[in-house]
């Protein structure tokens, strides 16, 4: 079977049967495709003239071998890999591959990794910032607050409609990765802030279902949401790296440092594994040190 083919068919296998979002489709289409076009130089074929079977060990290997030189990050390379070895796996289930190329194929070592977070007074600055005399402010307000109330992922964020959220029980209904349905409290500044939103919000869009609307009254996409957590962090004069998804790390981190226990924070946060939250104690443990560096006076001295 061509790479062309197989690709479609493992596309449709993701949305129909993985219920994976469009943003996870494009993001293993983007991937695999970059491998394609990679086997096509490496083979001197056309890259709609490859077959699956021209995928190989060696190819593989090489492919992440010009990824290192090209000084991609490792955790990017790890998730490329990610992308072929599912993709790999779903031909050999659907007998397309009689075996798996991939199955000697080592994922990339990756480097210790603490995820970037706010402070709360700086989480406080960033959140207030927007202008509530403008309308777009309003809106901007309760995303940033939601963010950081509830720790949501950006798609979880834009893809909310009205009738996931309740102001006034104080919790909001998300659909995270693989449609599962989780329920995650509101506070009480986000609530209010959404409340204000949708006064001024009122019955112009009535029609619209989404909670977060553009300027044209349709979804706010993921993008737009990075635009305006950019704008806000220039405006609260911030340091730069921050996205919103540090609002969920921060989320996570403040959770943890007032005494929330793990198993809290990873189910609020949608994690499926436990490690995947753990890495937030490493960062209060870190903050730990910081402080006892700066405030014990042996350490001072």
């Amino acid at each position: 079977m061509k790479f062309d083919e197989a690709l479609e068919h493992f596309l449709v296998h993701l949305k129909a049967e993985k219920n994976a979002s469009p943003l996870t489709a494009a993001s293993y289409h983007t991937d695999l495709v970059q491998f394609q076009e990679f086997l096509a130089e490496e083979t001197g074929w056309e890259p709609g003239e490859l077959s699956v079977n021209q995928i190989g060990t060696g190819a593989v290997r090489n492919y992440l071998g010009t990824l290192a030189e090209a000084g991609v990050k490792r955790t990017t390379m790890a998730r490329k890999l990610s992308a072929l070895r599912t993709f790999a796996k779903f031909l050999c289930r659907e007998e397309i591959l009689s075996q798996n190329p991939l199955g000697k194929v080592a994922t990339p070592k990756l480097g210790k990794y603490l995820p970037v977070f706010l402070y709360p007074d700086q989480a406080k600055l960033l959140v207030e910032a927007p202008d509530l005399t403008a309308p777009a402010g309003t809106r901007d307000r309760a995303i940033l607050e939601t963010l950081y109330s509830s720790g949501l992922r950006v798609s979880e964020l834009t893809n909310l409609d009205l009738p996931d959220v309740d102001v006034d029980l104080g919790y909001v209904r998300v659909f995270g990765k693989g449609a599962k349905e989780r329920i995650a409290p509101l506070g009480s500044y986000a609530a209010e802030a959404i409340r204000t939103y949708l006064g001024v919000r009122g019955a112009a869009h009535s029609g619209e279902k989404a909670l977060f609307l553009n300027k044209g009254g349709t979804r706010l996409s993921a993008r737009s949401v990075r635009r305006l957590v950019d704008k806000y962090v220039r405006e609260a004069a911030l340091k730069g790296g921050i996205s919103p998804h540090t609002l969920r790390h921060s989320f996570a981190t403040h959770m943890l440092d007032g005494g929330a226990d793990l198993r809290t924070v990873q189910e609020l946060l949608g994690h499926v594994k436990l490690s995947s939250t753990q890495i937030y104690t490493h960062v209060t443990r870190q903050r730990l040190k910081e402080v006892h560096s700066r405030f014990h006076p042996r350490e001072r001295d």
